[in-house]
């Protein structure tokens, strides 16, 4: 089993060069006003142009509409849209709209929080399983919040899958052996401050996922 890796929320040359040094298999962009991770167009689209062609761009985006659907496609050069608290319904117009890849991410705190995935059936192309996040958050996801991957045992995917939510160098490989994730996803994990991507620690979460 090969495990890739997404390092999300990427907002400097430096840390975007290091995770694709690292063997990165996508580097995510936010649209997101809210999040101190937000890119604007220009700076969305000077990263882009470093991204070579084998490493897929992310836009990660909340329930959006479609200017910024097409404005963010347009500066990130975007070929995933991986999309937070969007019903199916949105998240199916917005796929049918833009003809990319749709990533449906489902909060996650118990068990029965897993059924959100069913409904994303026909819809998105890959579930990214996120903690769910306190309520009354400012974000719904990047706050280094995880949740308990046992809840995954012997739950039957419906679709392709991802896994996010708190993993950093130190706690990935466990991850990965609890859940069998072949992608996982990191964001504040890999940071010095909400929002600052350290390259120290974007290569360390690289090393251990290429190891595994």
């Amino acid at each position: 089993m090969t495990t890739t890796a997404k390092i999300c929320g990427l907002s400097t040359p430096e840390t975007l060069d290091a995770a694709i040094a690292g063997g990165a298999s996508h580097v995510g962009f936010v649209f997101f006003a809210p999040s101190p991770r937000n890119l604007s167009r220009d700076r969305a689209a000077q990263l882009a142009a470093r991204v070579p062609g084998h490493v897929a761009r992310v836009g990660v985006m909340v329930n959006p509409d479609d200017t910024l659907v097409d404005q963010a496609i347009a500066a990130g050069q975007l070929e995933v849209l991986q999309l937070h608290d969007t019903p199916p319904a949105r998240a199916a117009a917005i796929k049918a709209r833009s003809g990319l890849q749709i990533w449906a991410a489902v909060a996650v705190r118990t068990r029965a929080d897993l059924a959100l995935a069913e409904t994303f059936g026909g819809v998105a192309d890959r579930i990214l399983y996120d903690a769910k996040t306190p309520p009354g958050a400012a974000l719904p996801g990047g706050m280094g919040v995880r949740f308990d991957w046992h809840l995954l045992d012997g739950f039957r995917h419906p679709l392709p899958w991802a896994l996010s939510g708190g993993l950093d160098p130190q706690n990935v490989a466990e991850a990965v052996a609890v859940t069998k994730a072949t992608l996982v996803d990191v964001s504040s994990g890999v940071e010095s401050a909400p929002g600052i991507k350290d390259a120290t620690r974007i290569r360390a979460f690289l090393e251990v996922v290429r190891d595994l």
